[in-house]
């Protein structure tokens, strides 16, 4: 079949199935039978498989239900609905205790852990008023959500007002909507998966349509809570029973890492029988005091996270190894292997994680291996099965040159002083390779978050050179695009909207969207509150405003050598600093907003060394920040107060401290001076 003739057939079945769609979840009106509704679908997804150059941004597979017209109102969550950190065995659990163990300077490891099961649903919030239901948020992108309050109430396991004598006066419960295993069985024909089949059914715009899907609702947890009376996790989930909500049976109190093995055993072994998907369980220390002191990252609570439950395995051969090139020049290995249903996904792909790897696993072209999908998304070798290797096999030996032709070269890690065990390309943007994936981290979601603008957009733009440079991005030719195949007026006019709000981007968000190596999102927001505006930090441009910068650099806590030196390298190459300075001309950068938190540290500067009796460095540093003050990195004018721990403290710093006049409390006398 010729290729326009292909074009032309799945455009047909795809506009069959959007009408079919729209009258079978829209106007609750079938137009076919199942059978035939299946058929087509079948013939779309043979054609996808066959032709991969048919899909756009989201294949017929991963469509729910009809579009959803831009009808939910957004609004932002009161406290935001963080992602988890993940763990994948023992010494991962063993690892995160011993995190929270070290942030609150507390030896003992044997906390109590709330358990419960992480279903595979949507998370949905809702806000109680004296009771009453007024308010029901989908998560969103964590800070802000769709209102759903109509679709949620639909839900017979959310209750529409809550009767209690000793109620807090604002009350916001969170939880998972899901669709039962068996239930799903009914309606599977419509949907991808029992997980789309529950968001899609969520944001049907008649909450009618909502109705008559049968979603559930899992309470697990809340958000705020005012005025707060509870005092641990298991506590407020008892109350949750009694308010009338339905808890997992299988949530658990539980006690240290021995404890937390045999309960994740039983689950696993239980799994598959229940009438709902999991894929692992979420350990949240139990007392509410420590979880307020532990707070959370900007992505993730430090005192929760996510047990995977081991992954699936298959067998397969592996045809070929290729190389990838990511945004910050990482070489990364992939298998090309033989096509295994691994979890119910496809997967003709595995990553060889580097070098190293390769070789501590002797892994080769043509060997017969075992594979797994980490955490049930990433397919990964897990080894080799040496005696079906054929005689005639050969190591496989790792490139010296990227596919730009460049050099590439393990990086000497300051931190571990080792090299790296990843090989890079070092050549920023003048790398084509890297340049397309920093493109793709530019407009991800962290970053200027252009929706309709996707991994495999990017890829389109750049085959068809309508995008090189990030700058690009906003002067594309709309009309040019509008004649490509898969384009119409619609889909167009949408990608220009969300360009032109992306213009509009914080200086902290466009530190981070750049792409410097080793700025993640919490060093962008410490250099976006010490450049303040777009101006200051286009200084970093010239080479004799950036010597006097990056000294200035090591003040900052949390920003130390390794990104000093990451900064120095991305702004020495005259390739990235005009990419740069063209993209800034583009846009709307709005100056850093300080949240200027006002209390007893307002506008004073602290630095800490030595270690600490009652609680650790990291504790005592979102502390001084949430009374308003600023933690430095170094002894400085600038510094006002320098607080010593009792233990192996930095004479240096006392010493330089002393010669400027600068405040010396003890680890005493700084908790009297808080009154803690």
């Amino acid at each position: 079949m010729k290729k326009k003739d292909v074009i032309k057939k799945y455009n047909s079945q795809k506009k069959l199935i959007t009408k079919y769609n729209h009258h079978y979840f829209n106007l609750d009106s079938p137009l076919v039978t199942d059978d035939k509704y299946d058929l087509i679908k079948r013939e779309i997804i043979e054609l996808e498989n066959e032709f991969p150059y048919l899909i756009g941004e989201k294949s017929v597979q991963d469509q729910v239900g009809a579009p959803i017209t831009k009808k939910f109102k957004k609004i932002k969550h009161a406290k935001p609905m963080l992602s988890l950190s993940n763990t994948f065995n023992a010494d991962g659990m063993n690892d995160f205790i011993s995190k929270v163990s070290n942030y609150l300077n507390i030896k003992e490891k044997n906390f109590n852990f709330s358990s419960e099961l992480k279903i595979d649903g949507i998370s949905a919030s809702l806000t109680y008023e004296n009771g009453n239901l007024i308010k029901g948020l989908s998560r969103g992108d964590g800070i802000t959500g769709e209102d759903i309050l109509e679709n949620l109430k639909t839900i017979k396991d959310i209750p529409k007002k809550i009767s209690d004598n000793n109620l807090p006066k604002i009350l916001e419960i969170r939880g998972e909507v899901y669709i039962g295993k068996n239930d799903f069985k009914k309606i599977k024909k419509n949907f991808a998966n029992p997980r789309n089949a529950a968001g899609g059914s969520l944001r049907q715009k008649d909450p009618k349509i909502t109705q008559k899907i049968p979603l559930k609702f899992f309470a697990y947890g809340f958000g705020v809570i005012s005025p707060m009376i509870y005092k641990t996790q298991s506590e407020f989930i008892s109350k949750l029973k009694d308010w009338g909500f339905t808890v997992n049976p299988h949530n658990n109190l539980v006690n240290g890492v021995e404890e937390i093995e045999k309960h994740h055993k039983k689950i696993d072994s239980i799994r598959s029988s229940l009438d709902y998907d999991i894929d692992g369980i979420v350990y949240k220390i139990d007392d509410l005091n420590l979880q307020r002191r532990l707070g959370s990252t900007s992505n993730s609570p430090r005192w929760a996270t996510a047990y995977k439950f081991s992954s699936e395995k298959a067998i397969s051969i592996i045809k070929a190894i290729n190389i990838q090139v990511g945004r910050t020049g990482a070489i990364t290995p992939v298998a090309r292997i033989e096509p295994v249903t691994v979890g119910g996904v496809v997967v003709s792909n595995a990553t060889l994680h580097n070098e190293d790897e390769i070789k501590r696993k002797d892994i080769r072209v043509g060997d017969t291996i075992v594979i797994q999908r980490a955490g049930d998304v990433i397919p990964q070798v897990v080894s080799v099965d040496l005696n079906k290797r054929k005689k005639n096999s050969h190591k496989y030996i790792f490139p010296n040159k990227c596919l730009c032709g460049g050099e590439i070269k393990k990086d000497f890690n300051l931190s571990t002083e080792k090299e790296d065990a990843v090989r890079r390309c070092n050549k920023g943007y003048d790398c084509s390779f890297t340049a397309k994936e920093k493109l793709k981290h530019i407009v991800s979601k962290e970053a200027f978050n252009i929706d309709g603008l996707g991994k495999k957009v990017i890829d389109q733009f750049w085959k068809l050179n309508l995008i090189k440079d990030p700058s690009d991005i906003f002067v594309l030719n709309f009309d040019k695009i509008k004649k490509m195949e898969g384009w119409g007026d619609l889909s167009v006019k949408n990608l220009k909207i969300a360009i032109n709000q992306s213009k509009n981007i914080s200086l902290n968000r466009f530190i981070y969207s750049i792409g410097i190596r080793h700025i993640g999102q919490e060093n962008a927001k410490i250099l976006g509150g010490f450049f303040k505006s777009i101006k200051h930090f286009a200084n970093l441009f010239e080479q004799s405003s950036r010597i006097e910068i990056l000294k200035n650099l090591k003040d900052l806590d949390g920003i130390g050598d390794t990104q000093i030196l990451s900064i120095k390298n991305f702004f020495k190459n005259s390739r990235n600093t005009e990419i740069v300075k063209n993209l800034i001309t583009k846009l709307n950068i709005e100056n850093y907003k300080e949240i200027n938190k006002k209390g007893k540290l307002s506008n004073t500067n602290i630095m800490f060394t030595g270690s600490f009796k009652k609680i650790s460095r990291s504790e005592a540093k979102t502390l001084t920040e949430n009374l308003g003050g600023k933690v430095l990195g170094s002894v400085s004018k600038k510094l006002n107060i320098l607080v010593v721990g009792d233990s192996k403290p930095t004479k240096k710093k006392i010493d330089k401290a002393r010669e400027l006049k600068i405040k010396i409390y003890s680890e005493s006398d700084w908790y009297k001076f808080l009154n803690i």
